[in-house]
């Protein structure tokens, strides 16, 4: 007497196995995909597609690591530039690849996770820089997602994401001046 012990069957490729399945069942063979359906039946699904869609649930997406990206060094010591020795802003760069790079390094200094109201917002910039036109500088962080505006411009929370290669080096390098100087470094990246 034979006892009933489970026999799995698994097979790299249900198309394969289903040609070789109609190779000996012969010319009484069901078509390909009428035996491909009996097939997914036999294992639990209502059909082979039932049984891809189940596959593809199944297997969790493959997230290759983050690939480090170079850094530009002459293009952070041109924004660094822009900086005076206490890591405010000295003027406002003309170009604007320029402007973005030194808005990440205010918008690093602007405390996380909280909500300022405008002009909160507006006396932590005018420590920032030198230039004295606070307004220009909330604008152009709202029109790069730095800042997001709320409430009609009443409140300006931070927006919290990751810098870019060439801004994280900027942030640190001004990070590393107003350090230097005993100066308060407040959200950082």
């Amino acid at each position: 007497m034979m006892t009933n012990l489970p026999l799995p069957l698994n097979t790299p490729d249900l198309g394969q196995f289903t040609r070789a399945l109609s190779r000996q069942l012969g010319e009484n063979a069901p078509s390909h995909l009428t035996l491909m359906n009996m097939l997914a039946r036999a294992a639990g699904f209502q059909n082979v597609q039932h049984m891809r869609a189940a596959m593809v649930k199944a297997k969790p997406l493959a997230v290759p690591p983050p690939v480090p990206q170079p850094v530009d060094a002459r293009k952070v010591a041109r924004a660094l530039q822009q900086f005076d020795p206490l890591g405010r802003l000295a003027h406002w760069p003309a170009k604007r690849s320029m402007q973005t790079l030194a808005l990440w390094a205010i918008w690093a200094a602007l405390p996380a996770g909280q909500k300022l109201q405008e002009g909160q917002i507006s006396a932590l910039i005018d420590g920032a820089h030198l230039f004295g036109d606070a307004a220009l500088l909330r604008r152009d962080m709202v029109g790069c997602g730095l800042l997001a505006r709320q409430d009609g411009g009443v409140d300006y929370p931070r927006v919290e994401q990751m810098p870019p290669p060439e801004a994280k080096a900027l942030i640190h390098a001004v990070a590393t001046r107003r350090k230097a100087r005993g100066l308060p470094v407040s959200g950082a990246a």
